[in-house]
């Protein structure tokens, strides 16, 4: 199998003449893709799970409720992944890192339901009483035979883990998608109590052995509602997406990097000579196509509400900013609810150079593709997959899958026919073979192979 830097570069091959999506991106989408594009159109699935188009097919390799390698329940509300070649064990094998979006009230979707976790295994355990339920589960799965070999919990006692991102060392980053304080919370099913602040990014080892990972959070990343996280591999810098209203868009710059938690330098992006709203929700600010220079603003105090520190020093918000990707000298991001029409943009960030420039890269307003996307992966064929993230479509109900032509094209890849749940962690394997996919609620893990075009 290619290693995960191999792979992307192979990714940053397809991507980087992506002229045909530049264009196709500034035009935004107004209706349906030709028959010609993609893959086909989709099929009925006979079990109700997933369509896709023809030749294609699904696996369900991983089920919330099941039990795991080392006595634990798999926790339900799958949420972003990342895929691993196994190299300590496990040869061919594909190592997949998963978050749970869980909070401590959650107790029957948790890891532990009705027993207590064994001590020090957990981040925050709740005196004891109601310890954090999020964080990450590891699922070893070989595509040669479609066989699950095993799952472990792999990161215990974090809260609400939502999105993440890869690293070119061979780790996963998981985000807590909260702000919580330590002291007396009130969730949606009942009180609860946190020992620990919440709010920060974890690093979990991809290992096919069943490690659980040290959960030591990385402080000097920032405390806020971190959704996910891209890592340059030429620079080490990590870039972070906030999920909020009056979020900020950061990068990370490591003091050694690859050692994240030896600390470094947080800032937020500002657009120059830019003094409008980029959420385009009163008027149309930014246009479609429309490229700005930027640069970083120093933040000083990590843990202290830095977007407030950002915006007050003049770093721009970029509303409930999620999934993001990354190939060597681009970048994307989505801001899951920008545009008048509240349906979602995507961004591109130029890192070519010095001097950085951001491109409102889509917002389709009048679209019945691509509604609210979250997660995104660069597909080893080319182009983008992204993840909707809404209920139901303006044509007809069900989550769908999109992918996006290097020529610029958008297609529907899949869709979800089990229920109403959003699609999450789209990710490939390393050799870009095979397609992982989670339907959130109430918890499957799909592995998807067919006629890719690699």
């Amino acid at each position: 199998m290619l290693s995960r830097r191999h792979f992307l570069q192979r990714g940053v091959l397809a991507v980087g003449a992506m002229a045909g999506l530049d264009a196709f991106l500034r035009t935004g989408w107004a209706g349906e893709p030709p028959s010609a594009v993609g893959f086909g159109p989709l099929l009925p699935d006979p079990a109700g799970i997933f369509d896709l188009p023809q030749g294609f097919t699904y696996r369900v390799i991983s089920r919330a409720g099941g039990p795991t390698a080392m006595g634990h329940v798999i926790p339900g509300c799958f949420d972003g992944m990342g895929a691993f070649a196994a190299i300590d064990s496990d040869p061919g094998c594909v190592v997949l890192v998963r978050n749970h979006e869980l909070s401590p009230d959650q107790v029957m979707l948790g890891p532990f339901r009705d027993q207590k976790p064994s001590p020090g295994i957990c981040y925050d355990n709740g005196a004891h009483a109601s310890p954090s339920l999020g964080g990450t589960t590891t699922v070893v799965y070989d595509p040669a035979t479609g066989v699950t070999k095993r799952e472990y919990l792999s990161l215990a006692g974090t809260t609400r883990n939502c999105g993440g991102g890869t690293t070119p060392w061979g780790t996963w980053i998981t985000c807590e998608e909260t702000t919580e304080s330590a002291g007396p919370n009130k969730g949606s099913l009942r009180a609860y109590l946190n020992d620990k602040d919440h709010g920060f990014a974890f690093e979990v080892q991809a290992s096919a052995k069943g490690v659980l990972s040290n959960p030591q959070p990385l402080t000097a990343m920032g405390r806020f509602r971190r959704e996910a996280v891209a890592v340059n591999p030429s620079s080490g810098i990590v870039y972070q997406t906030e999920d909020q209203k009056e979020g900020v868009f950061y990068r990370f710059l490591p003091a050694r990097p690859g050692k994240l938690a030896e600390g470094g330098r947080l800032q937020a992006l500002r657009l120059q000579d830019f003094s409008g709203d980029t959420t385009n929700w009163e008027r149309q600010d930014i246009a479609v196509g429309q490229s700005w220079g930027v640069d970083w603003i120093e933040i000083k105090d990590p843990l202290n509400d830095p977007a407030a520190q950002a915006r007050l020093a003049g770093a721009n918000r970029f509303t409930r900013a999620e999934g993001i990707t990354l190939a060597k000298d681009r970048l994307w991001f989505t801001t899951t609810d920008g545009g008048p029409a509240r349906k979602g943009q995507i961004w591109e960030l130029d890192l070519r150079n010095r001097a950085n420039r951001l491109t409102l890269f889509c917002e389709p307003n009048a679209a019945t593709l691509l509604e609210n996307s979250d997660n995104l992966a660069i597909a080893p064929w080319g182009g983008l997959v992204a993840c909707e993230d809404t209920v139901g479509n303006d044509m007809e109900p069900g989550q769908y899958l999109i992918g996006i032509t290097p020529q610029g094209q958008p297609y529907r890849l899949g869709c979800n026919r089990f229920n109403h749940s959003e699609l999450a962690g789209v990710c490939f394997a390393p050799d870009g073979k095979t397609m992982f996919l989670n339907i959130y609620e109430p918890g499957l893990t799909l592995a998807i192979t067919g006629p890719w075009a690699i």
